[in-house]
C-alpha cells in the first residue's frame, strides 16, 4: 500500500469536535476501499486539514472523503518518509 497526504481547504472555523465527527465518518468506511486513515491535522483559522493515509491508490482515499462529504482538494502521493 501507498502513503498519501490530502488537502482540504474549505473548512475555516471547524470545531475540534466537527474535526473528530468528519475523521470519524471516514474510519467507519475506509476499509471499504482497502484505505487506512493514520493521522489527521487541522487549522481553524485558515480552514486546511490535512490526512495521512495507507491507501491502494488517491482514488480510494478521494472515495472515502466525498462519500463522508468532505472531498480533498489535493491528493499528494508520499513515497518517502524518515524520522
Amino acid at each position: 500500500m501507498a502513503t498519501y497526504m490530502d488537502v482540504h481547504t474549505g473548512m475555516k472555523g471547524i470545531t475540534k469536535e466537527q474535526f473528530e465527527a468528519a475523521h470519524k465518518a471516514d474510519m467507519a468506511i475506509e476499509k471499504e476501499e482497502g484505505v487506512h486513515f493514520k493521522q489527521a491535522w487541522g487549522d481553524p483559522e485558515s480552514g486546511h486539514v490535512y490526512c495521512l493515509s495507507e491507501a491502494p491508490s488517491a482514488e480510494a482515499v478521494q472515495r472515502i472523503h466525498k462519500r463522508s462529504g468532505h472531498p480533498a482538494d489535493e491528493i499528494h502521493p508520499v513515497p518517502l518518509s524518515i524520522s
